[in-house]
């Protein structure tokens, strides 16, 4: 179990809780608050199967242990000099618990980021919407599904852009759209995607709220893909955004 602190495993009474696979402190690897000291609360469970995915114990073979909203704000206030926290998954936003706990964080003081695929909207407090809407090249299709089986190749395709839910946490949340690119031809659905989205929101989406960050969850993937995706983001006027976790711990949980 990657959890790396005390709690329940039993899911036999988790009403009000959420399934937490990881709990830590660490850097703030990605997007506009890179290198900020951060307490990550990783929960599991997620509705679409990227193949690439970095927390694959939250998606393809989901792990857990049950913490309620006032055990996670506890854990989370033992790292007494941090004031940033990132809830992010998996997909957090599937979990109607998350509402609590964000409300709850704001009003202990905390800054918040939640890392979402944007294709779920809930009102909540979040200071900044991490938000990373998955292109075509992320779906598993049958030479990059890691378990071989096919099953979410469609159910992905169907699912994995929400433009109604885009549009909604872009409206409601202070955000940036942080893109994982695997090549050149990642850039025109991104482009695609932009024109579709700023017609149906009174916001304002620059070209320097567009992260493009290489895929690779290890130091040996991202020296493939880190070049290319800086050159892009050069050509294209839009920010580039390291992995640093990748960078400094490559793909040791609890970073």
């Amino acid at each position: 179990m990657p959890v790396n602190v005390d709690v329940r495993d039993d899911e036999s009474d988790t009403e009000g809780d959420l399934p937490i696979n990881e709990l830590f402190y660490s850097l703030q690897g990605e997007g506009t608050l890179a290198g900020t000291p951060s307490v990550f609360v990783r929960t599991s469970g997620c509705n679409l199967r990227c193949w690439f995915c970095d927390s694959y114990h939250t998606s393809w073979e989901p792990t857990h242990a049950w913490m309620g909203v006032e055990g996670i704000l506890d854990e989370v206030a033992s790292h007494d000099q941090c004031e940033h926290v990132v809830v992010t998954g998996g997909e957090p936003m599937i979990h109607d618990e998350v509402v609590d706990l964000l409300n709850e964080l704001s009003e202990a003081g905390y800054h918040t980021t939640v890392e979402t695929n944007g294709t779920i909207y809930r009102d909540t407090t979040i200071d900044l919407a991490s938000i990373s809407p998955k292109l075509a090249s992320s779906t598993p299709t049958p030479d990059k599904d890691p378990k071989g089986d096919g099953e979410w190749e469609t159910k992905h395709e169907q699912r994995r852009l929400d433009v109604t839910a885009l549009a909604d946490l872009v409206e409601a949340y202070p955000f940036q759209l942080k893109f994982v690119v695997t090549g050149e031809d990642d850039v025109d659905e991104i482009q695609s995607l932009l024109e579709r989205l700023r017609p149906v929101t009174t916001q304002t989406i620059r070209s320097e709220d567009v992260l493009l960050m290489p895929e690779g969850a290890t130091r040996e993937r991202l020296n493939e893909t880190r070049d290319v995706t800086a050159e892009l983001a050069m050509e294209h006027g839009f920010r580039y955004t390291p992995r640093l976790h990748v960078d400094l711990w490559n793909d040791a949980p609890g970073t």
